[in-house]
């Protein structure tokens, strides 16, 4: 009887991991969209401070996101609870569309800025971080402690688009299992994004070292290192653009009605593969854009509506 009893219980506990580890995986590829944003957003908030000093501010941004997401994951569990408690179900599709809303906005920002020659305002920036360095009356620790605290609320911002998304691909399951998705997506996240950081904001110093070496072996992998850095960079910031839209625009148009019959109308002839999915990731992405404009354009809308309330 005792032996039966703990097969059943053995039972139980595989079956609970094998739906967290199925949850999981569905999760971090919902929250996929997210982390060229993230990494793109990371990596660029913690350049600019002395090449010494980059890991030791990668780890401090690194464990502020994990105390991010201490605070998040419980709130997000709570607002689940309550939800399920009240039967107010809207709670957590209303956070998911504010979190896309928010991506859509961010994306649409950044797109524009390119357009508008975002790069002059790049140089500007690179040459004020060359003046500190050089500048005696400059606080390079206040500096850095000031790149430190805003790659910290850049991060909040992201992990809670995370861990919001993640919460809505595990509702339909028990509070345990939504509570140990959370927990493994929040660990990973942030392990692989700041692993990944140190290895970018690292990169261009490996070049560089091996640049000095004899070998010739070594000095080609220096100057394709050197080349790569930037170009990284870029492609991350293209790929965190693209990404933003068309993970925002999914969750948007997944909960509107309007925009989810048309999505189906459209995929509903495709058979299943490649090509449906791709085609549903461009829809999604054509959706992000027009959300995002829409948001852009309300928040300037309201900004100017806001300048003239103060002049009056």
């Amino acid at each position: 009887m005792a032996g039966s009893s703990l097969f059943a219980l053995i039972d139980d506990i595989a079956t609970l991991l094998d739906d967290v580890a199925l949850m999981t995986k569905t999760a971090a590829t919902k929250t996929a969209g997210v982390l060229g944003d993230d990494l793109a957003l990371n990596a660029n908030q913690v350049s600019g401070v002395n090449p010494d000093r980059e890991l030791p501010v990668v780890w401090a941004v690194a464990k502020g996101s994990m105390i991010n997401k201490i605070i998040l994951v419980p709130l997000a569990l709570l607002l689940s609870w309550v939800g399920e408690r009240t039967g107010q179900t809207w709670i957590i599709p209303s956070l998911l569309m504010i979190g896309g809303a928010y991506l859509c906005y961010e994306g649409f920002e950044a797109l524009v800025h390119k357009i508008s020659h975002r790069t002059t305002d790049e140089t500007v920036e690179q040459h004020e971080l060359f003046e500190a360095f050089i500048d005696d009356e400059v606080d390079l620790v206040q500096f850095e402690k000031d790149k430190i605290a805003g790659a910290i609320r850049t991060d909040f911002v992201l992990s809670a688009e995370i861990i919001v998304i993640a919460l809505g691909t595990a509702m339909a399951a028990t509070f345990v299992e939504r509570a140990s998705v959370l927990a493994i997506i929040a660990v990973a996240m942030t392990v692989g994004v700041y692993g990944i950081v140190a290895a970018i904001v690292k990169m261009d110093d490996v070049g560089l070292y091996l640049t000095q070496k004899t070998s010739r072996i070594a000095k080609t992998t220096g100057n394709f290192l050197l080349g790569f850095a930037p170009r990284l960079m870029k492609t991350l910031s293209v790929v965190g653009t693209a990404a933003m839209f068309m993970v925002g625009g999914g969750i948007i148009a997944e909960h509107l009605p309007l925009t989810h019959h048309f999505n189906e109308s459209i995929l509903h002839n495709l058979s299943e593969g490649i090509v449906k999915s791709l085609s549903g990731a461009g829809i999604n992405g054509l959706w992000g854009v027009v959300f995002g404009a829409v948001v852009l354009g309300a928040v300037m809308f309201l900004s100017k509506l806001l300048q003239m309330f103060k002049k009056s």
